[in-house]
């Protein structure tokens, strides 16, 4: 071991991050090394002690926003339902889910969410839920004209399913190597009794949860990932197991041997840990268990109902559903997508108001962009700005944040086919809900390097 005192602990990280990428490691698979066992010392800049969390839901392919936040005004909707023809949804099937906003949009707009996000109606109605309108990735604040005229920097590889991924989670195109969530994470790490379970994946595997120090616990819908082979008889043999287990966890004399073993033992004791704390965890609140988003949910709130055993006071959760890149089949698919959404949002609230943690949990949606507003006959294109949900007890609800765009084409708030210019960037999101985590003024960039280009850092959403 006394070479491994030669070597920094930023050397030692780098080399188990280079082995996760040469292995399955970066996956919640059988064989998979639990980065997140690395991290056991880091200074605290965020206190412990209050319970708080942050969960990402992330709709991968991009979220078609018209149908999903729809303009409900008939004026509103004559003009939305003259662009889309065969995407529009009636004011009839829209009725129900009419929002009644405690502060009204200008000029007599409406707005209603889409028919499948009706579990939801009574947590906005409550003020547990606000509506994030046309939000978006941007560098800095940019007007129509600056767009046109090229006269600013805009962010790179617009439209482009994997950077625009990327840029929502870590403010940094394709290739990045830390994400916000896991950034902020950086800072939770010390006041965390336990540092592995900081930040937790039910997605597999996310930039947003990356930080420098800060590596995300990966775990499925039914708990944590064994090793295999640990955890049970090995090809029927227990002495197997046994053998496997003390190649893979025992002191090595060789410093890589060493450190990779260290992290393998620390991720079996983790898995252990989290087995014994969920054992004694179960809600009465029921999820679906046929979508995958809601049993992704349900585990998250398992996890926060088993917070004091396995000992955090702070924790970024991220979950997923896939399926929104709809160039066609728009509305036979997206209405069941909407459903999915609605009902495990809907349920994740009533499990964290059963925990009675409902006011220390903050659940927001994001996506890789919007769409466009126009139809190319069955579907939507790739777009840029779109309509996003935060849900909390904490969250200043039952209102709409941000700017109403124009309902048009080629029109005042977009940059073509009803592309959403954002009015309000990704960085400004993200800078409001660090800032109710804990994070100081001072430590935001860190946090979120870009946000230093805009004014406003708090956006008035949490209480």
């Amino acid at each position: 071991m006394a070479h491994v005192s030669k070597l920094g602990a930023m050397q030692r990280r780098e080399f188990l991050k280079r082995a996760s990428a040469l292995s399955v490691a970066g996956t919640a698979a059988p064989w998979a090394l639990q980065l997140a066992a690395i991290n056991d010392v880091a200074a605290a800049t965020v206190g412990s002690g209050d319970y708080k969390a942050l969960v990402c839901v992330f709709l991968y392919g991009g979220n078609d926003y018209a149908n999903t936040v729809v303009p409900f005004d008939v004026a509103s909707h004559q003009a939305y339902a003259d662009i889309r023809q065969t995407l529009a949804l009636s004011r009839e099937a829209l009725s129900a889910t009419a929002l009644q906003p405690t502060v009204a949009l200008p000029d007599s707009r409406q707005m209603a969410l889409a028919p499948g996000l009706s579990a939801l109606m009574p947590v906005f109605d409550q003020h547990r839920l606000a509506v994030m309108l046309n939000i978006g990735t941007l560098t800095q604040p940019t007007t129509l004209a600056q767009y046109k005229a090229g006269s600013v920097p805009l962010p790179p590889k617009l439209f482009s399913h994997n950077d625009q991924q990327s840029l929502w989670q870590s403010s940094n195109p394709e290739g990045a190597v830390s994400g916000w969530g896991g950034r902020m994470g950086d800072l939770m790490l010390g006041g965390n009794g336990n540092a592995t379970f900081t930040c937790v994946n039910l997605s597999g595997n996310s930039v947003y949860l990356a930080g420098n120090q800060a590596f995300q616990y990966q775990m499925g819908v039914n708990g944590a990932t064994a090793v295999y082979g640990t955890s049970r008889p090995l090809f029927g043999s227990q002495a197997c197991a046994d053998l496997m287990r003390s190649l893979i966890t025992d002191p090595r004399s060789h410093w890589m041997e060493a450190e990779l073993n260290r992290v393998t033992a620390r991720s079996i004791q983790a898995q252990s840990v989290v087995t014994n704390a969920l054992a004694g965890m179960t809600l009465q609140t029921g999820f679906d268990t046929t979508s995958s988003l809601s049993q992704q949910l349900q585990m998250v709130a398992r996890m926060i109902g088993a917070r004091g055993s396995l000992g955090v006071s702070r924790q970024v959760f991220f979950v997923s559903l896939g399926g929104f890149d709809l160039h066609d089949n728009l509305m036979s698919v997206h209405p069941t997508l909407m459903g999915q959404l609605g009902g495990a949002m809907a349920s994740f609230d009533a499990a964290l108001r059963e925990l009675g943690v409902a006011d220390q949990v903050t659940t927001f949606t994001a996506s890789d962009f919007g769409r466009t507003l126009s139809s190319n006959g069955d579907g939507s294109d790739h777009g840029w700005g779109s309509h996003h949900l935060v849900m909390g007890g904490a969250v200043r609800g039952g209102r709409f944040y941000g700017t109403a765009p124009s309902v048009s084409v080629n029109g005042p708030d977009d940059v073509g086919q009803g592309r959403l210019l954002p009015t309000t960037a990704v960085d400004q999101l993200a800078a409001t809900l660090a800032l109710w985590m804990g994070v100081s003024p001072t430590d935001l960039p860190r946090v979120l390097p870009g946000v230093t280009q805009f004014s406003a850092r708090d956006l008035g959403f949490m209480g």
